[in-house]
């Protein structure tokens, strides 16, 4: 039996649901890549560094030099947070973990300088360093990244798993493995399908 691993992020935290070859899912957790450190430093640290957001009341003063310090520790903290949790997963599971499922990522700027400036790349940085964190201690482990897109996903998982109804499908995985199980958990289910079938 091989198994993929399907993710949903939100911030510092993502949800994991692995998901067999057999279409069954295997193993659902919730992890945190962080702790004790702020989770959207480019967005918010970053952004009060360059004056974005000053007349808010949770605005707190930071230079630039401040901001990109702070960028570079949470990437550091967030690469040992998603490598201890990999290996946490792959120690709990007999199956062979065989890779894992990530939102894509857009293109940011080439420096954390330039990604900070930039008030859309700043909105979006966070969520991507917690992402390529997870993707570079899969590779470490010899697990695969595939990179889907969350407006296509469903389809493909409808596609690879022979069903014509994937909210069903997957709504009949979450009974099956209880509560909680929502939208998250569902489209880190469907990414997992669609490793897996790749990937097995």
């Amino acid at each position: 039996m091989q198994v993929a691993v399907g993710v949903a992020e939100h911030g510092n935290s993502a949800e994991l649901v692995t998901v067999g070859t057999d279409g069954q899912v295997h193993d659902r957790r919730r992890i945190d890549l962080t702790k004790g450190l702020p989770t959207h430093p480019y967005h918010h640290e970053g952004s009060w560094a360059v004056g974005r957001y000053v007349n808010s009341p949770w605005a707190r003063p930071t230079t630039l030099e401040e901001a990109v310090s702070l960028v570079k520790q949470v990437h550091a903290a967030a690469e040992v947070g998603a490598r201890d949790n990999l290996e946490g997963l792959a120690a709990a599971l007999p199956a062979k973990i065989e890779g894992i499922a990530l939102r894509i990522c857009p293109d940011l700027p080439a420096t954390i300088e330039e990604t900070i400036a930039d008030a859309r790349a700043a909105t979006m940085a966070d969520s991507i360093l917690y992402r390529q964190a997870l993707a570079k201690a899969a590779e470490a482990r010899g697990w695969r990244v595939l990179w889907y897109d969350p407006k296509q996903v469903f389809v493909d998982a409808a596609t690879v798993a022979g069903r014509e109804d994937i909210q069903a499908y997957l709504s009949e995985l979450g009974r099956q493995v209880g509560s909680p199980w929502q939208a998250r958990h569902k489209l880190a289910a469907a990414a997992a399908i669609v490793a897996a079938a790749r990937f097995g």
